[in-house]
């Protein structure tokens, strides 16, 4: 089949082979629709972390939580977000294109009940291996504090999650292969409800001790995994696509998408393995440092969430269909549409974030337990991270290129570059800064974790123009200009607008609010009218099909 034809002269054929859900102006309205499901749940996970800073504050119970949490949603992220991603959903969409109905339901009640079935496995032994667990990911736990055994006994609770939160990746993942992504990108909000709900009405009834009250954190992630999987069940049941599950490891398709799964699980999910590892040695630093490494993290990964991870939920099913169907310029013209929206909406959240760190932070968690001393060691990591934040999206952004050609190998390798970076840098940072009396070494781990998802965003874009796969249309450099200018443009206001730290600590709840939101506000007010002032409009953003 011919795919030279330019996107208003599309044959009938290629149009019935890409369906009227996946056009370019339904691909843009999904991707909004996402990033509102996102924007809601990010607005309350950032309420939760604001809870968290300020009923618990950096310390030992905090730090234990994130340990015991971070275990389960790491392998969450390998086996839910990245890997089966990367398996699922273009098998899926094969069977779909080129299948009959019946033979896709039997590939989605095999695999249902062959992944349900290894996932509790892997459950049960992480419950049963929790103090082993703890020991790896949190060696600087073991001591006289307390931390190992409230992280373990915690992660007693959290682990299961893994479980609940895959199947529930499962079931979303044949939603957006349906085009309903509305419900899969609402689905995180659940999660955020019940901690916050636990953290203020729950533990206060366990005791009086902050390592009982913390408990409340770990049983409410048990809580909200089982009512996250039931949410989405409903929804199955309305497009008919609820599963019968069976055990069916031999069934072609579902030894196709483990397969793909397999390298997959390293090569979708490097960002987690460097942040594990910054954990990992934050573990052995002052306490504290893993809760600043988490809250500035959040941070990093709220405006990522609305435009990386949207993009690449959406785009992932798009592009596998694309792909199947030899429609390899949509293919191309798909990717460079989704990097042209990360420059123009991560170049500036990258800015904002590092000149508004401090700002930030001390109006969101500022209060109670958490202090000035809290506020500055946990800026000092977001800065880090923002420098990375264009690096993160253009992973979120690429990776899907090659999960959608069926290509896991490539990312792997790449992986294992950026992997090896963030090692070596994380150690000798940390050591160095250490070493000189730094009070701030943790931020060396941030900075590690940035540089490391640069590299492996540039070798991922270097592959993907190597192999011809990504050509980009001829208004790039005047994109990158007007960019460029805008940026100049916010920056000077943000600078203009900005006020010492002692100012924000000084000030009340309703004054750092209300100037927090004169220089957000007045910073994407400018940068966007400079872009409209350079001759930039909404349409010239549409992915025309």
């Amino acid at each position: 089949m011919s795919t030279e034809n330019t996107p208003g002269t599309s044959s009938r054929s290629q149009r019935a082979a890409v369906s009227d859900e996946v056009s370019g102006r339904r691909l843009a309205a999904k991707t909004s629709v996402v990033s509102g499901m996102t924007l809601l749940s990010r607005i309350l996970g950032l309420t939760r972390d604001i809870v968290f800073a300020r009923f618990f504050g950096p310390g030992l119970v905090l730090d234990a939580f994130l340990v015991a949490n971070r275990i389960p949603n790491m392998l969450r992220r390998f086996f839910a977000e990245g890997a089966f991603s990367a398996g699922f959903i273009p098998v899926l969409a094969r069977y779909r294109e080129n299948g009959s109905e019946e033979e896709s339901r039997e590939f989605v009640d095999a695999m249902a009940g062959t992944f349900a079935i290894v996932l509790f496995v892997v459950t049960l032994i992480g419950v049963i291996a929790a103090p082993l667990l703890v020991l790896v990911v949190a060696p600087g736990f073991l001591g006289e504090g307390g931390d190992f055994d409230l992280a373990t006994l915690m992660l007693r609770f959290t682990f299961p999650y893994l479980l609940f939160v895959s199947l529930t990746a499962f079931a979303g993942g044949i939603l957006n292969t349906h085009g309903k992504f509305a419900v899969p990108a609402f689905t995180p909000v659940i999660l955020n409800v019940v901690l916050i709900a636990a953290a203020i009405w729950l533990a206060p009834l366990l005791g009086e001790s902050q390592e009982q009250r913390g408990m409340a954190l770990a049983y409410a992630v048990f809580i909200a995994g089982v009512i996250q999987l039931g949410f989405q069940v409903p929804f199955l049941r309305q497009i008919r696509a609820f599963s019968r599950p069976r055990w069916a490891p031999k069934h072609e398709g579902v030894q196709r998408a483990f397969r793909l799964m397999l390298p997959a699980i390293f090569g979708s999910s490097v960002a987690q393995i460097n942040v594990l590892l910054g954990g990992i040695i934050a573990s052995m630093l002052s306490v504290g440092s893993i809760s600043y490494l988490y809250l500035s993290d959040r941070l990093m990964e709220f405006p990522l969430g609305l435009f990386g991870i949207a993009l690449a939920t959406v785009t992932l099913p798009y592009l596998s269909r694309l792909w199947s169907n030899g429609s390899k310029r949509e293919f191309s013209e798909t990717l460079d549409w989704s990097m042209k929206l990360a420059i123009i909406l991560a170049v500036p959240a990258a800015l904002g974030l590092t000149a508004l760190a401090e700002p930030l932070i001390a109006t969101l968690f500022f209060g109670r337990i958490f202090d000035a001393h809290d506020v500055r060691m946990t800026a000092l990591a977001l800065q880090a991270y923002t420098v990375g934040l264009i690096g993160f999206s253009f992973v979120k952004i690429l990776a899907p290129a090659f999960f959608a050609r069926e290509d896991t190998k490539t990312p792997v390798k790449i992986g294992i570059v950026a992997l090896l970076i963030n090692v070596v840098l994380s150690v000798a940072s940390a050591w160095l800064l250490t070493e000189r009396g730094y009070e701030a070494p943790h931020v060396g781990l941030a900075g590690a974790t940035s540089i490391a998802a640069i590299v492996q965003a540039l070798l991922l874009y270097r592959r993907l123009r190597l192999d011809a796969v990504l050509k980009h249309a001829d208004d790039w450099l005047a994109l990158i200009a007007r960019v460029a200018t805008a940026n100049l443009a916010m920056s000077a206001v943000l600078v203009w607008l900005g006020q010492p730290l002692d100012w924000w600590l000084d000030s009340t709840m309703f004054g750092r609010v209300a100037w927090l939101a004169v220089s957000v506000i007045g910073g994407a007010g400018v940068y966007f009218a400079v872009l409209l002032v350079l001759g930039l409009r909404p349409n010239q953003l549409r992915l025309k099909r």
